[in-house]
């Protein structure tokens, strides 16, 4: 009976509002989901070449990454109003508008990761006889992971958070159910969906990291093998 009082109470947690609203609750998590890791994804279709046109020209280099700092600094609702005449009230536009955000962050982690390879790697691979495809993904990208991964893992917590602001298109996922706690001033709704949405973001960062630790076993500190102590040899007495 107390649970079921916490909803008129208007609690801020409230065992109640998650049997009651669970369909609800389970909707929004997995829309939420699914935008952010379908912004994740093309956003590094995009940057990838992006971040290969960088390295490759120089004098293109300052104009890209100038250009992906400026779309992050724009404002989400100026930036949705921008793009609404083009893709329209739909889950494109707030893809898009999380894909333009995650590119300052994946752009510059594909470089510098790409840029950090050792040359000797690459005169090594050249005298294999690689030609420069292959060169690319057998060699300059496996060494280029950890860099690059690590850019995905910020840009997917980043993505995690704004994905909340799809919430003017309806499309925010549980920002949609945070914005309309917030006007109806219900409690248990807002904390629920907050809870929810830092744990998707501690999530991803985890099963990220962890998949980051799996293809790049060469990163792991390497204990030094512990040399066995010798016992200090024993002196022999000297005869009488």
């Amino acid at each position: 009976m107390s649970e079921q009082n916490c909803l008129v109470a208007n609690d801020w947690i409230c065992g109640e509002y998650v049997r009651s609203r669970s369909q609800e609750l389970i909707d929004a998590t997995v829309q939420h989901v699914w935008i952010t890791v379908a912004s994740v994804a093309v956003g590094v279709l995009v940057a990838f070449p992006l971040a290969l046109l960088a390295r490759r020209f120089r004098t293109v280099a300052g104009p890209i990454l100038g250009l992906t700092t400026v779309l992050y600094s724009v404002p989400s609702l100026a930036m949705f109003s921008l793009l609404l005449p083009v893709f329209g009230l739909s889950a494109a536009l707030v893809v898009t508008g999380l894909v333009l955000y995650s590119l300052t962050i994946l752009v510059r982690n594909i470089l510098a990761g790409l840029q950090s390879v050792p040359e000797e790697a690459r005169e090594a691979a050249r005298g294999l006889g690689y030609g420069s495809g292959r060169l690319l993904w057998e060699v300059e990208l496996p060494l280029a992971l950890p860099s690059v991964l690590a850019g995905v893992r910020i840009a997917t917590v980043s993505t995690v958070a704004l994905t909340t602001v799809g919430y003017i298109v309806d499309y925010g996922g549980l920002g949609t159910l945070i914005v309309s706690g917030l006007r109806s001033d219900f409690k248990a709704q807002v904390l629920t969906a907050s809870v929810i949405c830092v744990l998707l973001a501690l999530v991803a960062d985890l099963l990220l990291l962890g998949l980051q630790r799996l293809l790049t076993p060469w990163t792991r500190a390497t204990r030094a093998p512990r040399t066995r102590r010798r016992p200090a040899p024993a002196k022999v007495a000297e005869a009488a």
